[in-house]
């Protein structure tokens, strides 16, 4: 597993790759005071502008200290406060947290730095961020984004279960699991989480099948085990169901209002970061 240091300062070069990130929240039961500011009027506490008096606002909107300058009547606005709360969850089994060679990081390692990285850009534009199931609640400020890292490489599962509140959520799992596994449980989310992104991260030999020979496979955290003869013999039978359990797996995940990335742990970072805030700005546009 990564360190802490190490996740981070990943995290960060991303970051500063990527252009700033706005999710519009604009739902009333996400107004709350310290949110940050949408450049806009709204409820608030700090100060937007001042505007001329119209009928349709009550006498105690008057700002007087500012129209005792001429002759006019003013108005004090606030700016719009909103933050929209983003879950992360970084599968903890023994599968995801696997790499087929030495020069190659784990899954659940590329998982969490572009999670992370998300969370910073998710942070500096003033969203709530946190672990879906973690210990503690999701946070806003400079402070979030340690945080999250320090929840992200926890060790322990981490429950996939609703928020208590409406969240988006970004699930990062090899999702080799059956489908209806996974239906259960974005079924089981949707209950408060009307939407979110599935990150899909496989290791380079899961796509090519690159064994020959005399072969023996075993399911990382599990006694289970596979002798092949001649291993080669299989390959074009694998990545058939390989490549069908992915489109099966994109068909689900956008039948239930979620939106799939794919990213193999041997191509950059930043493309896959890319395609995540992609995703996650889309959704929230929709909102």
């Amino acid at each position: 597993m990564l360190e802490l240091s190490t996740l981070r300062a990943e995290a960060e070069r991303l970051a500063r790759q990527l252009p700033d990130l706005s999710l519009q929240a604009a739902a009333a039961d996400l107004v709350h005071p310290g949110a940050a500011g949408r450049k806009r009027s709204g409820s608030g506490e700090q100060f937007w502008q001042y505007r001329r008096y119209s009928q349709t606002d009550a006498a105690d909107q008057i700002d007087w200290r500012r129209s005792a300058r001429g002759d006019e009547y003013f108005v004090r606005e606030t700016e719009l406060e909103t933050a929209r709360t983003v879950l992360f969850w970084c599968d903890p089994s023994a599968g995801f947290n696997w790499s087929s060679g030495p020069g190659l990081e784990p899954k659940a390692d590329r998982a969490r730095v572009l999670m992370l990285t998300l969370g910073i850009v998710l942070s500096k534009a003033g969203e709530r961020i946190g672990v879906l199931g973690g210990h503690r609640s999701p946070s806003l400020g400079r402070a979030a984004p340690d945080r999250l890292a320090e929840d992200l490489l926890r060790p322990g599962a981490q429950e996939l279960k609703p928020y208590r509140s409406e969240t988006l959520s970004v699930l990062a799992s090899d999702f080799y699991e059956p489908l209806e596994v996974w239906q259960a449980n974005l079924s089981r989310l949707s209950r408060k989480t009307s939407k979110g992104v599935v990150l899909s991260v496989s290791d380079p030999a899961e796509h090519d099948f690159p064994f020959q020979g005399r072969t023996r496979l075993r399911r990382p955290g599990a006694d289970k085990t596979r002798l092949f003869g001649r291993a080669e013999t299989v390959r074009e039978t694998y990545l058939e169901r390989f490549e069908a359990h992915r489109e099966a797996l994109k068909n689900m995940a956008a039948s239930m209002g979620w939106i799939l990335v794919t990213h193999r742990s041997d191509t950059p970072a930043l493309e896959a970061a890319a395609a995540l805030q992609a995703a996650l700005a889309n959704l929230g546009a929709r909102l």
